[in-house]
């Protein structure tokens, strides 16, 4: 799935950023983000298609920014928990403006004929909703156990799979269910 490239820096990231080690690991989440925006761009991919590698551009260089001028930030401990608010505030934020970030990576896999199909317009405002939940959930779970246990390492990888499994799950089977559905009509 195409789509879920988008999110190699945020677990690149996750895996660095685990061993307290949060500068080396915004760095090579914002190389990362930038590479993949750069050879989208190249092949001719559009900016909606691309809000998660965008969005992720944004967060690492912000990120990069306050853990080299701010090493010993108070937010430090609580990297995990930023990642999942910001993907979250980037989901809802994707709703909110009626764009939902989902619908320009289906569009690349999808016929040009059914993009303006009010169910697929539909469909993807609720896979991009499933997605802004779970990191919703994860955002306040990993909140909760970072500020009572900040070397939960196990725990918190724990959420974050689950909190990335879960809605890519959702979004492999929703499609064929409403497939499915239609047939059945």
């Amino acid at each position: 799935m195409r789509g879920l490239l988008g999110f190699l820096p945020w677990i690149v990231y996750g895996f660095i950023a685990t061993s307290d080690e949060w500068r080396w690991g915004a760095i090579t989440g914002l190389v990362i983000a930038l590479v993949l925006v750069a050879v989208d761009r190249r092949s001719g991919r559009s900016w909606d298609m691309m809000v998660i590698e965008t969005s992720a551009v944004v967060f690492f260089a912000l990120l990069t920014a306050l853990s080299l001028l701010d090493p010993d930030s108070p937010l430090t401990p609580y990297g995990p928990a930023l990642v999942d608010v910001w993907l979250a505030g980037t989901a809802w934020g994707s709703l909110a403006v009626r764009r939902p970030f989902t619908l320009g990576i289906a569009r690349a896999t999808t016929p040009e004929e059914l993009w303006r199909n009010p169910v697929f317009h539909r469909a993807n405002v609720i896979i991009s909703a499933v997605w802004a939940a779970a990191f919703t959930v994860a955002a306040l779970a990993l909140t909760l156990v970072l500020s009572v246990s900040p070397h939960a390492t196990t725990l918190v990888i724990t959420i974050k799979v689950l909190s990335f499994a879960a809605p890519a799950a959702f979004t492999a089977w929703y499609p064929g269910h409403l497939k499915r559905r239609a047939l059945a009509r």
